[in-house]
C-alpha cells in the first residue's frame, strides 16, 4: 500500500512541475516570437498589462478567470492551458515509462543514469512542444531552439553512454534526409529549419530512432493532410507545418520507438 502511494505522490509532483515548465514554455514561445527578453513580468498579449502572480497559476488561473484576462476581459488563448497540461502529462509519462516496470524499486530514483535519462527526456519533450506550437502558429522552426538543443542532447546522450560516432552519423542522416529534399525542391517542399530539426532528431534519438520518428511523422502528416484536403480545408500543394508532425514523431519514438520497431520486424 505504501509503495503505490509513494509512486502516486512522485507522479503528482512531477505533473505539477510539468505544469510550471509548460507555463514557462508559453512565455518562451511568445517572447521568441516578439524577439523580447525572457526577463520581466508576464503580460497580457491583448492589453499589454502585467499579469499578477495569482492570475498566472498554470491551468488554475485560466479556469478561475473563465479564459479571460482580468484587466481587459479579452479571451485567453487555449494554447496556454493546453501546453501546460500537455507538458505535465508528458513529464509524468516520461517518469513512469523510465521505471521500466520496476516501479516498486524506488532506489532507481537515486541512480545517476536514471536521473540523467529523466532530465534528458524532460528537456527533449519541452523542446518538441516549443517546436510544435511555434511551427503550428507561425510556420517556422527557429535555429535558436534546434541548434542549442542539439548540442544539449548530444551531451546528455554521451553521458548516458551513447557512442559519439553513432550519434553524429544519426544526426547527419537526419539532417541529410531533409537537405536532399530541400535541394531537389529548391526550397519549395521544406525550409532550412527542417534540416536543423532533422539534425536535432538524429542527435536525440540515434539510429534507428531517427528513421522511426521520420516515418511516424510522415505517416501522421499524410493522414491529416489528406483528411484536410478531403474536407476542403487544404489544397494540393498547400504549405504544411512539417515541424508539427516531426515533433510528434519524436515524442512517440521517445516512448514507444523500440516497441514499434519490434512490432514491424515481427510482421516482416
Amino acid at each position: 500500500m505504501i509503495v503505490p502511494m509513494l509512486l502516486s505522490i512522485i507522479l503528482i509532483f512531477v505533473f505539477l512541475f510539468g505544469l510550471i515548465i509548460g507555463s514557462f514554455l508559453n512565455c518562451l514561445i511568445w517572447r521568441l516570437h516578439k524577439n523580447e527578453s525572457l526577463l520581466g513580468r508576464s503580460y497580457c498579449p491583448k492589453c499589454q498589462k502585467q499579469i499578477a502572480w495569482y492570475d498566472n497559476l498554470p491551468v488554475l488561473s485560466f479556469l478561475i478567470l473563465k479564459g479571460k484576462c482580468r484587466q481587459c476581459g479579452k479571451p485567453i488563448s487555449w494554447q496556454y492551458p493546453a501546453v501546460e497540461l500537455a507538458t505535465g502529462i508528458l513529464f509524468v509519462m516520461a517518469v513512469f515509462y523510465n521505471f521500466q516496470f520496476s516501479i516498486f524499486n524506488f532506489q532507481i530514483i537515486f541512480n545517476f543514469q536514471f536521473s540523467m535519462k529523466i532530465l534528458r527526456d524532460f528537456f527533449l519533450i519541452a523542446v518538441m512542444i516549443v517546436i510544435f506550437i511555434y511551427d503550428l502558429r507561425w510556420y517556422l522552426i527557429l535555429d535558436v531552439i534546434t541548434l542549442p538543443a542539439g548540442l544539449v542532447m548530444l551531451v546528455f546522450n554521451l553521458i548516458l553512454g551513447f557512442s559519439l560516432w553513432s550519434l553524429l552519423v544519426s544526426g547527419i542522416i537526419g539532417g541529410s534526409f531533409f537537405f536532399i529534399q530541400f535541394l531537389v525542391s529548391r526550397g519549395r517542399w521544406i525550409g532550412g529549419g527542417d534540416i536543423r530539426l532533422g539534425l536535432l532528431m538524429g542527435l536525440s534519438l540515434g539510429w534507428p530512432g531517427v528513421l522511426t520518428a521520420i516515418i511516424i511523422a510522415y505517416f501522421i502528416g499524410s493522414v491529416i493532410g489528406l483528411s484536410l484536403i478531403a474536407l476542403g480545408k487544404k489544397r494540393w500543394g498547400s504549405e504544411v507545418p512539417l515541424g508539427v508532425f516531426l515533433s510528434v514523431g519524436v515524442i512517440i519514438t521517445l516512448f514507444w520507438g523500440a516497441t514499434i520497431l519490434n512490432w514491424y520486424f515481427k510482421i516482416f
